[in-house]
């Protein structure tokens, strides 16, 4: 890949025709938009309206991410769903990583259509994260595990460093979105690696014991690490996603026509 990550958020416009669908992406943590931009456009050229923002403490530097909270990330992906909300009769949350934890908070608090998720993070293996409200006083940064990708050449555009403090919110917002997944009742999408040196099985194990509401569906990518939204098995992710927004939006559509019969 060459040029410099494009870190802008991504936005494109509500289709008029057939139902209005809207999908809002995540980046994850450390990232950008930029991971993500390929599928954006993919569901943008498919005829969603995209709503794609760069979370507060992203895109700028690891030192900027220090001072923020993980409440401010959700209320950055809160605000787009909001937003597509107001102006479409379907809204699907997608994210990677940390994103798709985001994106399943979303799903439980608010009436989302569908969830879509990339190898979503809801817990760190590292054996120090209980400890990083401690460790934050002392140290800074560690080196940041970025551009887990198995295709030459490509580069998510991550910070190199990861601050200590934020990944201490990262672990809280990871423990209270487990408590919120039995509220999710939408149909989630899973993607997952089956090579990833970033996000362990322990979260899709997490994420399996927590959705007791919502049917879960996985497809295993063969040919991707973490970042597979950039990788080998990025267009079976687009083609899948879009595949799974059109059969909930018709599924959908059948049950109200068939509750409409039932009640003629």
């Amino acid at each position: 890949m060459t040029g410099l990550p494009d870190h802008s958020p991504f936005s494109s416009p509500v289709n008029g025709d057939g139902p209005r669908i809207g999908v809002v992406l995540s980046h994850g943590f450390t990232g950008s938009p930029h991971g993500l931009r390929a599928w954006a456009q993919s569901l943008a050229d498919a005829g969603f309206a995209v709503r794609m923002p760069l979370l507060p403490g992203h895109g700028t530097s690891w030192q900027d991410l220090a001072h923020t909270r993980w409440s401010q990330w959700h209320g950055a992906l809160d605000d787009a769903y909001l937003d597509l909300d107001s102006r479409c009769d379907h809204v699907f949350v997608a994210g990677l990583s940390m994103g798709g934890a985001l994106a399943l908070r979303i799903a439980a608090t608010r009436p989302v259509a569908g969830v879509i998720v990339v190898n979503p993070g809801l817990v760190i293996d590292d054996p120090r994260a209980p400890l990083a409200g401690i460790l934050k006083l002392v140290l800074k940064s560690t080196p940041a595990i970025a551009n887990d990708i198995l295709k030459p050449g490509m580069d998510e555009g991550a910070y190199p460093r990861t601050p200590v403090a934020a990944a201490h919110e990262l672990n809280k917002m990871f423990k209270d979105t487990i408590r919120l997944l039995p509220r999710v009742t939408a149909p989630v999408r899973v993607f997952r690696s089956s090579v990833d040196h970033v996000v362990s099985d322990t979260s899709v194990a997490a994420l399996r014991r927590g959705l007791t509401n919502a049917p879960l569906t996985l497809t295993t990518l063969e040919n991707s690490y973490h970042v597979a939204t950039l990788d080998n098995d990025a267009e079976e992710i687009f083609r899948g996603s879009t595949e799974f927004i059109r059969a909930v939006v018709a599924g959908t559509a059948a049950a109200q026509v068939q509750e409409g019969t039932v009640h003629e």
